[in-house]
């Protein structure tokens, strides 16, 4: 479980794929002593550490994971958003993230407004009826706040330490990113519908 506060920007320094999985190697941020076995999350993707040498951490993706994320697109260079998972005793200064992501936003513009920018994403019709405005949802593990809505489309406002300090800023139009919906609106449509199934 995550709260989707990026703790830090890490390269991918390797890939080593085969038509089963991917392995990525990522570089070990400074004074992380991640345990084979321990849960980081890559981008929003909950992940699972493999190996760890004195430079990097390696992780594995399968092929679902891969159809459901933009991490089958991701090159030797590129940065990650990394967080570590909580502790019981964890501040959330987001919100619960699984790193569960359940598919892929296009973003389709970006606009100045003061500090900020507004950012709108086109998102698969299987995903609209997750998100509500002033909601919150975690793309490329970032927690944000649905800044608006409409048909096909949401919008977030990110600020200046937000872009600075992920990957989101380094996007623009026609870019991809994984999006994980609130997981509490996932689990209210399951129990409405089964209960009017009954």
């Amino acid at each position: 479980m995550f709260s989707g506060i990026v703790e830090t920007l890490s390269p991918v320094l390797d890939i080593q794929s085969t038509k089963d999985q991917r392995v990525v190697a990522i570089r070990l941020p400074r004074r992380w002593r991640p345990a084979p076995g321990e849960s980081i999350s890559v981008n929003g993707v909950c992940s699972t550490v493999q190996r760890k040498t004195a430079r990097a951490f390696s992780v594995v993706y399968m092929q679902e994971t891969l159809r459901r994320s933009t991490l089958g697109t991701l090159r030797a260079g590129d940065h990650v958003n990394l967080e570590r998972s909580l502790r019981l005793n964890s501040l959330i200064g987001g919100h619960l993230v699984q790193g569960h992501v359940d598919g892929v936003a296009t973003i389709s513009s970006v606009r100045p407004e003061g500090d900020a920018r507004i950012y709108r994403f086109k998102l698969p019709a299987k995903l609209s009826r997750y998100v509500a405005e002033k909601g919150s949802i975690a793309l490329d593990g970032v927690s944000l706040t649905v800044a608006g809505i409409g048909r096909g489309w949401f919008s977030v406002s990110l600020l200046a330490y937000t872009m600075e300090h992920t990957t989101l800023g380094r996007k623009g139009a026609g870019d991809r990113v994984n999006v994980e919906v609130d997981m509490l609106a996932k689990y209210l449509e399951r129990l409405v519908g089964t209960r009017s199934a009954k």
